[in-house]
């Protein structure tokens, strides 16, 4: 599993509407990627700084992902977010999203 991570500053009062693009916007887009699994936002407590996480069932689709759907990902951020996000990407040493997804399936 791989982890593409973005790390941005929202505009000022911008977490309302960060949460609204990422549910309304970002995640419908996401789940329509071959091999997503899931995504995680962070706002730090300061209201401004976020680390969004998206998981992927392998490099190639996190590369695939990040080659094709993300720059539409950067478009729809663009009216709350500052500059652009640094974005990284990590393989996944642990994590108990796929366990859940077999047990929520048994």
């Amino acid at each position: 599993m791989f982890a593409h991570k973005l790390s941005m500053y929202l505009k000022n009062d911008g977490a309302l509407a960060f949460k609204h693009k990422i549910e309304t916007d970002i995640v419908p887009l996401l789940r329509m990627q071959k091999g997503f699994l899931e995504e995680i936002s962070f706002l730090y407590l300061n209201g401004r700084e976020v680390h969004a996480f998206s998981l992927w069932e392998s490099a190639e689709h996190a590369e695939l992902y990040n080659r094709k759907a993300y720059p539409e990902v950067v478009r729809m951020l663009a009216s709350v977010i500052e500059g652009a996000p640094l974005v990284q990407t990590y393989e996944v040493l642990n994590s108990t999203i796929r366990r859940s997804v077999a047990a929520v399936s048994v």
